[in-house]
């Protein structure tokens, strides 16, 4: 099998010839640090992974009345890059800041509760770069699958909501105004449909990313996220499905809480099976046989090895048996992707060669 084949066929559910063996996401800074500069693409191969390559590239943000404008703080070691939206009904403002490694939400875009009503009237729905993705499909070739996202702060609707108003004030509001919350997240929900609308049909992607942390149970309770989180997770899987994509639900937190309410999301693919250590909850053989009976037998499963205490700083024989032991969790019967949970930033190239060949030995 190519490695496009190998991991097409674990997403859906059957026995590829070997164990498929990723990561999430390359970074910029360890690809700049670690890899000499190379791709996404180039590293993949380096390291002899099969390829999760992600490409999302977007134009048309702004427009006559919805008109942005930012500067930049120069702070110790980040800077900080405000930004400013006029509409023809008020001014918004937000603040992000910007590291070597990543970047966080300094100043919520959404204040009042009458803001949300911006978004509706002004914000535009922009355009995918087209051209990008045909080049990056061509590039990749047979080497590994092609992931997108959907517009937005993040790609669902809860965790988008989080990122504009805050979570800890989203989950206030969900006791004390839960209808506004509902129409903040119909808005968006609005926005995404018309996005996978209007960029996604005809497009080569093999999976399209949806959730977010903020969606997990080591943020949220499982009855917040089943009533603000569920509904319009179908109904963006479902758009999805239409158009014959398949799409990945992220938790990258806990999910032992909510894995019954995950297999019925609609969702192709769950990820990221992340352990105590890096945040998530899945603690025990329990906790992975829990997650394993109740998503196993609807979508595939994707992610499980802790990229910071085995793959950064493992041996060799550690990695190994980590590796060993995830398959022995989640992939005996096939329908699973061993991959790092998350992003990484200082994992020594060697480690993911071991992590790689440690995979490739694993066959069914």
């Amino acid at each position: 099998m190519t490695s496009k084949e190998r991991m097409l066929c674990a997403i859906e559910g059957r026995i590829p010839d070997r164990l498929p063996v990723t990561v999430h996401q390359w970074q910029p800074y360890h690809l700049k640090t670690y890899m000499n500069g190379m791709s996404d693409i180039e590293a993949n191969k380096a390291c002899g992974l099969d390829a999760s390559i992600n490409v999302f590239s977007v134009s048309g943000e702004e427009s006559d009345t919805w008109k942005v404008s930012s500067t930049r703080e120069q702070r110790e070691g980040f800077y900080v890059k405000h930004y400013m939206i006029e509409t023809p009904d008020g001014i918004l403002t937000a603040s992000e800041g910007i590291s070597p490694m990543t970047s966080w939400v300094m100043e919520h875009l959404i204040k009042k509760e009458e803001d949300i009503h911006l978004l509706r009237r002004y914000r535009p729905v922009p355009k995918l770069d087209r051209k990008l993705v045909a080049q990056t499909y061509d590039a990749l070739g047979e080497d590994g699958i092609l992931r997108t996202f959907i517009w937005g702060k993040q790609g669902g609707c809860w965790q988008d909501a989080c990122e504009l108003y805050g979570v800890e004030n989203l989950i206030l509001m969900t006791y004390d105004d839960p209808e506004w919350v509902h129409e903040l997240l119909q808005i968006l929900l609005e926005q995404k449909l018309a996005y996978i609308e209007e960029n996604l049909p005809g497009m080569p992607f093999d999976l399209v990313e949806t959730g977010g942390g903020a969606s997990s149970n080591t943020v949220i309770s499982p009855d917040i996220h089943e009533e603000f989180c569920l509904p319009y997770d179908i109904k963006m899987h479902d758009a999805l499905k239409k158009h014959g994509f398949r799409s990945v639900y992220h938790t990258c937190g806990g999910m032992t809480r909510i894995a019954d309410l995950i297999a019925k999301n609609h969702c192709s693919v769950s990820e990221t099976l992340s352990p105590s250590a890096v945040g998530g909850d899945i603690g025990d053989r329990e906790d992975e046989q829990k997650v394993y009976n109740a998503l196993h037998p609807f979508v595939g499963l994707i992610g499980g090895m802790d990229q910071f205490h085995i793959l950064e700083t493992g041996t060799k024989e550690e990695i190994e048996t980590e590796v060993r032991r995830l398959y022995e969790s989640f992939g005996l019967d096939g329908g699973y992707i061993l991959s790092a949970c998350d992003h990484f930033f200082e994992v020594p190239p060697q480690n993911l060669r071991y992590f790689s060949d440690a995979a490739k030995n694993i066959f069914y």
